[in-house]
């Protein structure tokens, strides 16, 4: 992870956004710091395009401060901020060359011609599409244009980047291309890259920090380790997808020890989580990584789960294995197929699922 500095670089303060009687954004303080690859994540609608066009000086907060280096920028236009954005469009000109397209904000600060090809030519070379400096847009493949886009974007030498979905209309492949671009350009340049995504991979594979979303408010901040390991909310272990959930009641055993009493059974809870109030509604979330089938009930002390195959998905390495309990619940398992191999799989053929305790997480509703 990139090191970030004590003070923050940009800060939002009580800021929020709304239409009318609408609330795009809710109250939310946020603190992005110099040099991180900071994501805004979630999905259509949940205020993170608008958060990012607030930083962009694009909307104005309905409520709020937003500060740059310590100062308020709520009343500074968005030319004068130094916060350029890659659009999801990317919105370049399709009237001027590749050199001419990145030449342009240096043309609009008042550069003279000498100092803006020079500088325009550099960042061409760097983003390796110097050969195409003369092409018209029109011309370029879409990576192509993506690194146009962000050589217009780095070539005033921001110190933040902000960038709306700029991978969307990308193909699987040049997307992974393209992240590994990104990232490598982000630890060179130290330029701190707000990116908003809906996708999961995209964030997690490129930024420091991710921020989940959902109806205008901040749903967890932290590492991708940390949000996979241990999502703060139900919304947030649904929303990763990544989780088998169950949820339940707290109670306790006949030893007295805090269990989860779910439709699936009653599952004892990972040492560490705070087993709050009996009776309380909670979820313990199990990632698909962490489960275990069995042909025969599994021994010792393990949370287990009767459930039936009902089928299965094979990417690369790995395959996904989906069951479904007799109350009705889907549960899945990801494994590698040598670890599958053995098991002799088959829709309908029942098995039992199990994982340690110390594998699930438990999140308070």
């Amino acid at each position: 992870m990139t090191p970030v500095t004590q003070a923050p670089l940009v800060s939002l303060e009580g800021v929020a956004k709304h239409f009318g009687t609408y609330t795009a954004v809710q109250k939310m303080d946020l603190q992005i710091h110099e040099g991180e690859f900071l994501a805004l994540m979630g999905s259509s609608g949940c205020g993170k395009t608008t958060t990012l066009r607030m930083l962009a000086g694009l909307e104005a907060p309905s409520e709020g401060v937003i500060r740059l280096d310590g100062k308020p920028i709520n009343d500074l236009p968005s030319w004068s901020r130094d916060t350029p954005m890659v659009w999801q469009s990317l919105a370049l000109f399709p009237f001027l060359t590749v050199i001419e397209n990145v030449e342009f904000a240096l043309k609009m600060r008042g550069l003279g011609r000498t100092e803006r090809r020079r500088r325009a030519e550099q960042w061409l070379d760097r983003m390796q599409i110097a050969e195409f400096a003369g092409r018209n847009i029109s011309q370029l493949s879409g990576g192509q244009r993506q690194r146009v886009a962000l050589a217009r974007s780095l070539v005033i030498e921001p110190r933040i980047l902000l960038l709306d979905e700029p991978l969307s209309a990308l193909d699987a492949a040049l997307k992974v291309r393209m992240q590994s671009v990104l990232k490598t350009l982000q630890r060179e340049t130290g330029i701190t890259f707000v990116y908003v995504t809906h996708s999961q991979s995209e964030a997690f594979s490129m930024a420091d920090r991710v921020v989940i979303m959902s109806r205008g408010k901040i749903e967890q901040i932290g590492t991708p380790q940390d949000i996979y390991r241990a999502p703060r909310t139900r919304f947030v272990a649904d929303f990763l997808g990544s989780s088998n959930i169950f949820p339940g009641q707290l109670t306790r055993d006949g030893q007295g020890r805090p269990v989860l009493a779910t439709s699936s059974g009653d599952f004892a809870l990972p040492a560490g989580n705070a087993p709050g109030i009996a009776g309380q509604a909670a979820s313990l979330t199990v990632l698909d990584t962490r489960m275990q089938i069995h042909p025969q009930p599994p021994q010792g002390a393990r949370n287990s789960v009767a459930a039936r195959m009902i089928g299965e998905e094979f990417v690369g390495a790995t395959a996904t294995i989906h069951f479904e309990t007799d109350n009705g619940q889907e549960l899945r398992v990801q494994k590698s197929h040598e670890d599958l191999a053995d098991l002799s799989l088959a829709i309908g053929k029942p098995f039992y699922l199990s994982w340690s305790p110390a594998d699930g997480h438990l999140v308070q509703e």
